[in-house]
């Protein structure tokens, strides 16, 4: 990193701790279904964080899991009985201790949101290493296939002043070349998902301009799905 950023990036960093209001709040519900299509239906969990929990929306059918489970019964034909276990502010290392062992057995699908708390705390690639492979090592033996999905661009956040932003998001990149090395150790059971490129839409943030709304939530939901 260029040092002479380093005092511009500790002074927004300090004003983004004082000033910035989250929703802390989660508002997407903890589970539900899609009952059209025909068959048994798959059994998806979402993992994670603020994002994991649907921080920045109020309604049960707004944030990510329950979108997710409609883009999946869309494409599957199949319906679809979801569940969300995610926690505000919760790190790598919160998730593999604390939220990893609520999940049930035998899922078909477990998608992970996480990583920005990692890169708001500073936690090193090697920290986000070492907790990646033991929550992937136990989702092994409770599901079918993994996704892990990339950090979201952090520079395109409207509540991150610009200089800390890239800052943030060359923290970011190396933890997501982590997840990749990850993943392809076992490309048949996880799958590493880049995080939406280009321009978020008009509308994609929540109030607090850092969590998504429900548009938002919607549209990153269908970008995961189409990748995979």
């Amino acid at each position: 990193m260029n040092p002479v950023r380093l005092p511009v990036v500790a002074v927004q960093g300090l004003w983004l701790r004082s000033t910035l209001k989250l929703a802390s709040t989660p508002g997407g519900g903890t589970g539900g279904s899609v009952p059209e299509g025909s068959g048994t239906p798959l059994r998806l969990t979402v993992l994670g964080d603020s994002t994991a929990a649907g921080c920045g929306v109020t309604g049960d059918e707004e944030a990510f899991a329950a979108g997710f489970a409609r883009e999946v019964a869309e494409r599957t034909g199949r319906p679809v009985d979801w569940q969300a276990v995610g926690q505000f502010g919760a790190t790598a290392r919160r998730i593999r201790h604390r939220l990893v062992p609520r999940l049930d057995d035998d899922l078909d699908l477990v998608v992970l949101l996480a990583g920005a708390n990692d890169v708001m705390a500073g936690r090193t690639p090697d920290m986000w290493r070492d907790d990646l492979t033991a929550i992937l090592g136990e989702l092994a033996a409770r599901s079918h296939r993994v996704l892990v999905a990339g950090i979201p661009p952090l520079t395109r956040f409207p509540a991150i002043p610009s200089t800390l932003a890239r800052f943030l998001s060359e923290r970011a990149a190396a933890l997501d070349a982590v997840s990749r090395e990850v993943c392809a150790q076992n490309p048949g059971r996880t799958t590493f998902v880049d995080s939406p490129a280009g321009t978020p839409p008009p509308g994609f943030f929540s109030g607090d301009r850092f969590h998504p709304s429900a548009l938002g939530y919607r549209f990153w939901a269908r970008d995961v799905a189409a990748q995979v």
